[in-house]
């Protein structure tokens, strides 16, 4: 007879405790994996092992954005990794091929890999939960059981879990430098821009400082220069594939500003500030309605975020293009950070992360300290008690005590 099997978080909280990506909150999966019979109460069932994992699940198709390619082109390509370590719950005594139980409560924890070891993946974070428009590409996670009955019979049971990654939060410190670069054209224009800070999220303000100035040494040619126009932009660039042998890029404008300038090169140089509201995705319907969200994935109020998977990337730039009229137009890509949060979102974050840390400085990774396991055998001699059943001339009642 099959089991009937499910897995329980913790009380009052989800499967996912601490802040994968955020090393001092010992992200982990937290969990009772519970085994009952699947037909009556008091039915035994067979089991000889059981064990549980956390998987990680990635495809892509670079062409599901066009019906025409997709049809002609490659079909999905997708892995499935374990993430950390298979742990097993229980195995039946040596010599037996299984044993008849009534029910089994089976606590595990699996810790999350938060090393970014380089050339050892079994140590790099795991990329966030994500799925992209006509699923060009997609990662999500599962719990999932394994459960032998008998020599023969083995079954599956995969559940869900949505992992974010903290690692990109706008109100970290190393995000909140300013970043500067600069781009020469024709010897004649130098292009300086200056980010106060370089991760954002949904809505919140991009701002630029763009400083466009003359080369001293050629101050005559340089102050014949016209600055038409100056274009800030946020691209973001998918690459498929990134670590393959024919990797697919595809960038796309997210969002763009363009200022006319129409002005010529001063001595001084050219200073302005510009800005742009970096684009979030509507999660509400037309009738304001907030859909149901799917149980793998969490919602976010972006299409995308700066990743890094097995089978593809996503990163972030902010583009500024000077147009200029007697020399060749500068375009500078700086890249940015993107985070599926906004600021304020993050700064709300803050504590919570600071407690996730001050809980997880108790737990020891190599020791965590679980719970005992809860297996009530056929033959125990209150196992049917433990069922809130009792035997009454013969017959198997519900016990009430």
């Amino acid at each position: 007879m099959a089991a009937f099997v499910r897995v329980s978080g913790p009380p009052n909280s989800n499967f996912l405790v601490g802040y994968p990506g955020i090393s001092a909150t010992l992200p982990r999966i937290e969990g009772r994996v519970e085994i009952r019979p699947s037909a009556g109460v008091s039915a035994p069932v067979n089991i000889s092992l059981v064990t549980v994992s956390l998987q990680r699940r990635e495809s892509i198709n670079p062409s599901a954005d066009s019906l025409l390619r997709s049809q002609l082109s490659s079909p999905r390509k997708e892995i499935t990794d374990i993430v950390g370590k298979e742990m097993l719950l229980y195995r039946c005594h040596a010599g037996r091929e299984s044993e008849p139980i009534l029910c089994m409560d089976l606590p595990f924890v699996i810790f999350i890999p938060y090393g970014r070891g380089g050339e050892e993946i079994a140590r790099r974070v795991p990329p966030a939960s994500l799925q992209l428009d006509k699923r060009s590409a997609e990662t999500f996670y599962e719990i999932v059981v394994t459960v032998q009955q008998g020599p023969q019979e083995q079954r599956k049971y995969p559940f869900p879990v949505p992992i974010s990654r903290y690692d990109t939060l706008s109100t970290f410190g190393m995000y909140n430098r300013p970043e500067s670069a600069e781009r020469v054209t024709d010897h004649l224009v130098t292009l300086g821009i200056s980010l106060p800070r370089w991760s954002y999220g949904p809505l919140d303000p991009v701002s630029v400082y763009i400083k466009l100035s003359p080369n001293p040494d050629w101050l005559g040619r340089a102050k014949k220069v016209t600055i038409q126009s100056i274009t800030v932009g946020i691209d973001e660039e998918i690459i498929y594939n990134h670590e393959g042998d024919e990797p697919v890029r595809k960038t796309k404008t997210l969002a763009k500003h363009q200022q006319s300038v129409g002005v010529k090169m001063p001595e001084a140089g050219y200073f302005t500030n510009l800005g742009l509201v970096f684009p979030a995705r509507e999660l509400r319907d037309s009738e304001g309605v907030l859909p149901r969200g799917k149980k793998e994935f969490p919602m976010y109020a972006v299409a995308g975020f700066t990743t890094t998977g097995t089978l593809y990337k996503i990163e972030y730039y902010l583009t500024v293009k000077a147009k200029l009229s007697s020399a060749r137009d500068i375009l500078l890509r700086q890249p940015i950070v993107v985070c599926p949060f906004d600021h304020a979102g993050c700064k709300e974050e803050m504590e919570a992360i600071e407690q996730a840390a001050k809980d997880a400085a108790h737990i020891s990774p190599d020791n965590p300290m679980l719970p005992a396991a809860s297996i009530i055998r056929a033959h125990d001699p209150a196992g049917l008690r433990a069922l809130g059943i009792a035997i009454i001339q013969g017959q198997r009642k519900v016990l009430i005590e």
